[in-house]
């Protein structure tokens, strides 16, 4: 008699980013990100279409799956509601103690009402909540294919967690220990999320532009701030709570202070034209976002000993900070999964489940994990809202036809394969080879 497969999907939901993985006996089979199918970027919605095309493409059915591997833990945050009634002994983070610690705990209520509402969808599932910076760290550490390597994570928050650095072991059962941690309050991605907000972008989604921007502004202006601003200690790095306030979970408190303001520039509205302030503060953000990344990297080569390294987390999108530990030569080789924001977490808890299961199966399938999504050959494209775009199919001559189009100075849009996973494709993973090409062009 077949022995029936184990079925684990992996889930980031509810927050941003949602996205949905299929592991089955240990095989990544898919992995895509709900936008992708929604056409609403970033969305926080229960991933149904990504599931519904998962479950679709491995021939199952909701009752099919054994277990739901959930990307965060709700206990977790409890712990810091004790812990953030200590902000009553300054008087710098006073007024933020009794909403910090009630934010915590709201969210923590809510997270294990939205475990519970997934067991309902999959009735036959066990539901696993995965602490946040584990499904990041395995993210991170299975698509590299490595045997072993170190394993930094930098986010704006996990449930406590906002730092990680972890030692890696295993590509066939992938496994991750962590070594050191820094909770919040000292967070690098809350810091960049809130001078993005300053300079007029959205928060959680436009930093990168923010980080282009820097690349035309002077660090200088603001470098001894942000040196004061966000501190580096010998273990990792600390925020003034006279610049960036602690994080309350529930809106309406800014995440600027009036002294970083007066020190720097009010806040931009998004219609107001970019002047050189706005630069050099972009510059100087982005200056000590290297700075403090490269000092992680250094001290994540200094405990694990390792020569690798793998990033995972929402800062590790940051390419830049990324070149600046390259070209610092403290690791062999550095390894970026292609999601490595909260997408990513849905692989990395499915891999969890999997791991704490103790299924006999080994993991594999993670290092394709950057074109596992649908693909749509033949699909025909609307252009009617774009009247200036011109379609075409394309075979062995597409690399001549996008090259001709781009030396003369046209925009191209190619469209082929599968639909990949994270803000860009990585250039180490391996794609399956194309299903069909087909390019748009426009002048």
């Amino acid at each position: 008699m077949d022995r029936t497969p184990s079925v684990i999907l992996g889930l980031c939901s509810y927050t941003h980013d949602s996205a949905a993985a299929l592991l089955v006996d240990g095989q990544l089979v898919g992995f895509v990100e709900e936008e992708r199918l929604s056409q609403r970027k970033h969305t926080k919605d229960y991933p149904r279409h990504a599931v519904e095309w998962l479950l679709g493409e491995a021939g199952l059915a909701a009752t099919d799956v054994d277990a739901v591997a959930y990307n965060f833990q709700p206990a977790r945050y409890l712990l810091e509601s004790p812990a953030a009634l200590r902000l009553a002994l300054s008087p710098t983070t006073r007024d933020r103690a009794v909403p910090r610690a009630r934010g915590f705990a709201k969210v923590s209520m809510r997270t294990q009402l939205r475990v519970r509402d997934l067991g309902r969808w999959f009735p036959a599932a066990r539901v696993s909540p995965v602490l946040h910076h584990r499904a990041h760290q395995l993210a991170a550490f299975a698509a590299s294919g490595w045997s072993e390597s170190a394993v930094l994570v930098v986010d704006s928050l996990g449930e406590r967690q906002t730092t990680t650095i972890a030692r890696g072991r295993d590509p066939l059962r992938p496994r991750t220990r962590t070594l050191e941690a820094i909770d919040d309050p000292a967070s690098l991605g809350y810091v960049y999320g809130a001078v993005t907000e300053h300079l007029g972008w959205r928060r959680g989604d436009e930093e990168g532009t923010v980080m282009a921007l820097a690349a035309l502004g002077d660090p200088g202006r603001f470098r001894k701030l942000f040196a004061r601003a966000v501190r580096i200690t010998p273990t990792g790095f600390v925020v003034d709570p006279l610049y960036f306030p602690p994080r309350v979970l529930t809106s309406g408190y800014p995440r600027t202070t009036r002294r970083f303001i007066d020190e720097t520039c009010p806040e931009r509205h998004p219609s107001e034209p970019l002047s050189d302030v706005h630069r050099d503060l972009a510059a100087a953000l982005q200056e000590r976002t290297e700075q403090v990344m490269l000092h992680l990297a250094r001290r994540a080569r200094t405990i694990t000993g390792s020569r690798r390294l793998c990033v995972g987390g929402g800062v590790a999108t940051n390419c830049v900070s990324i070149g600046r530990i390259i070209e610092a030569g403290v690791f062999n080789e550095v390894f970026v999964p292609p999601a490595p924001g909260d997408a990513g977490t849905a692989i990395g808890a499915a891999i969890a489940v999997h791991h704490d299961s103790s299924a006999p199966q080994p993991v594999s399938g993670m290092t394709r994990a950057c074109y596992l999504g649908p693909s749509f050959q033949g699909t025909s494209l609307d252009l009617a809202p774009w009247p200036g775009l011109h379609e075409r199919a394309l075979g062995a001559e597409a690399v001549e036809f996008l090259a001709e189009r781009l030396a003369n100075g046209l925009i191209v849009g190619l469209f082929q394969g599968r639909v990949e996973a994270g803000p860009v494709p990585s250039a180490t993973a391996r794609s399956s080879p194309p299903l069909g090409s087909r390019a748009s062009s426009s002048g």
